[in-house]
């Protein structure tokens, strides 16, 4: 472990240090945060590719003390730094799928151009790399004993993740705090599109017994139908439907443990900030109108914690701070309350 006697808590964060100003390195911490710098497919703004390098500056703002997980830091947190030829890669394919993305929602007919056609199989090809390489890491990390979480990046990018922590763990059901239900298959043709991540995840992860949505409140027709067919393997907690139960009197503690009944044992937290509401994302890839306050969240990860369910991994999507530090600020503060979370889920 690393020698804590002369850090001071309560000071200001150094730069020298890692994530959250601690002095840790990736041996000596228990948690390892992996930051996958991408968003190939995003489907209207981005700056998400960039979000881990702003999550990071910005945690150096955050205090240490969480009256959840008192002292959970001191267990120690490290973040990678994102792999560069994974952003280069990233922006690369960006501009290919906006080319694509501007003829298509023009009425174009990708059949009869040649050049839009290789760009599918070439951001098919990079997105399948990003997968294998998601799952290497975090595969290793695994193995080594570390927990592990993944830092986005559009919500595409924890598929491998998914299969590493599968392999590892066993049978488990993934939390979902999001504004869309990425239910889609093969969303705008980019079969690993950020809104078909949860499509993919139940057609490829086996060990996935469950997945439990909350907060959704943009979706299609098409993923109502999977939800229904889905034999109770998918249950949604609609925003609108959440807000109906509060404005008839329901507590949010009784709508909680409803979503915690839904859980199996192991559980898996998929958090895309835009479940948040928009006034905490302003800048994130597909703002919508309605979600939560970050404390209603959190109040529901407390509730499956004390339900003796396990949390087993996490990842942080859909933070894109553009010209305003506020989201990566905001995407700071919810970074380490998973950290500490895991951490108590696991001590």
């Amino acid at each position: 472990m690393a020698d804590l006697s002369q850090f001071d808590p309560n000071s200001v964060g150094l730069l020298s240090n890692n994530v959250f100003g601690l002095p840790f390195s990736e041996e000596e911490a228990r948690l390892v945060l992996l930051p996958v710098p991408w968003e190939v497919t995003v489907s209207y703004n981005n700056g998400t590719a960039r979000g881990p390098e702003h999550i990071f500056r910005a945690s150096f703002q955050v205090d240490l003390y969480d009256a959840d997980v008192k002292d959970g830091w001191k267990q120690g947190f490290y973040m990678r730094e994102p792999d560069k030829h994974l952003l280069l890669r990233s922006d690369y394919l960006r501009k290919e799928a906006e080319l694509y993305l501007k003829f298509l929602t023009e009425g174009g007919d990708i059949s009869e151009n040649e050049f839009l056609k290789k760009t599918l199989v070439d951001v098919g090809n990079g997105t399948r790399a990003m997968n294998e390489w998601v799952y290497n890491q975090t595969k290793a990390l695994l193995e080594k004993g570390k927990l592990v979480g993944l830092v986005g990046g559009d919500h595409s990018t924890p598929l491998g993740f998914f299969k590493a922590i599968g392999e590892n763990k066993g049978e488990f059901g993934i939390l979902q705090i999001d504004a869309h239900c990425d239910l889609r298959d093969a969303y705008e043709g980019f079969h690993y599109s950020h809104a078909s991540i949860m499509f993919n995840a139940l057609a490829e992860v086996p060990q996935l017994s469950k997945l439990v949505q909350v907060g959704i409140r943009d979706y299609c027709e098409e993923e109502v139908d999977y939800i229904n067919n889905s034999e109770g393997r998918v249950v949604t907690f609609f925003d609108k439907q959440i807000k109906e139960r509060q404005f008839e009197g329901e507590t949010w503690k009784s709508i909680c443990d409803s979503i915690v009944d839904a859980l199996p044992q192991q559980v898996y937290i998929s958090f895309d900030i835009d479940g948040l509401d928009p006034k905490l994302c302003p800048n994130t890839g597909t703002p919508v109108a309605g979600g939560f306050e970050a404390e209603q969240v959190y109040y529901l990860f407390r509730r499956v914690l004390e339900s003796g369910r396990k949390l087993i991994g996490f990842d942080l999507n859909e933070v894109s701070a553009s010209h305003d530090e506020w989201d990566a600020n905001v995407g700071a503060r919810v970074l380490f309350k998973l950290c500490n979370l895991l951490i108590s889920s696991n001590s």
